[in-house]
């Protein structure tokens, strides 16, 4: 792996952290940061719930899809996905080619906290029991998560710049 040209990819649940993370840790590392959700907004002109909506979750994973190959031509960035890009193989196989993967791990209770206030959460719209949908969602994409990882940072009650100095000590410089 070429540290020079390898990508930082953050991956994990809902709530975990990885727009925030991603954001700093590019700034600390010098690098151009991607939201893959925040690319399918641009690229759409519409809301991730809208794109449920009308597609279903199938036309949004294959949006992601998209989104994930185009940004992984980009060298030396940092990229935060989405909870689900674990769930297709061909994303897995996109994320282990030439990137350092970060999963960050939360707990339960943490992640229904810091996904409290959110509404832009389709899976989490649709569900009566929020804490619920975490825990089988977490429960369904762990493995996946730890396939694809290089690392795995726990984020639960640890603030930003601890979370960022322990990506540092590892990420490719």
């Amino acid at each position: 792996m070429d540290n020079q040209l390898t990508n930082v990819v953050l991956v994990g649940p809902m709530g975990s952290g990885k727009t925030s993370v991603g954001r700093r840790l590019a700034c600390v590392l010098k690098r151009d940061f991607f939201d893959s959700d925040f690319e399918i907004i641009a690229r759409t002109g519409v809301a991730i719930d809208h794109i449920f909506d009308v597609e279903g979750e199938e036309g949004f994973r294959q949006r992601e899809t998209q989104v994930l190959k185009d940004l992984c031509e980009i060298p030396n960035i940092v990229i935060a996905t989405g909870g689900g890009i674990v769930i297709k193989e061909e994303n897995r196989t996109l994320l282990k080619h030439d990137s350092f993967v970060v999963y960050l791990s939360s707990s339960i209770a943490q992640l229904v906290k810091r996904t409290a206030n959110s509404k832009s959460r389709p899976l989490l719209e649709q569900s009566s029991n929020r804490e619920k949908t975490i825990r089988d969602l977490v429960n369904a994409r762990e493995d996946f998560y730890q396939e694809v990882a290089d690392v795995v940072i726990e984020t639960t009650g640890k603030k930003l710049y601890a979370i960022i100095n322990e990506i540092k000590k590892v990420a490719p410089k």
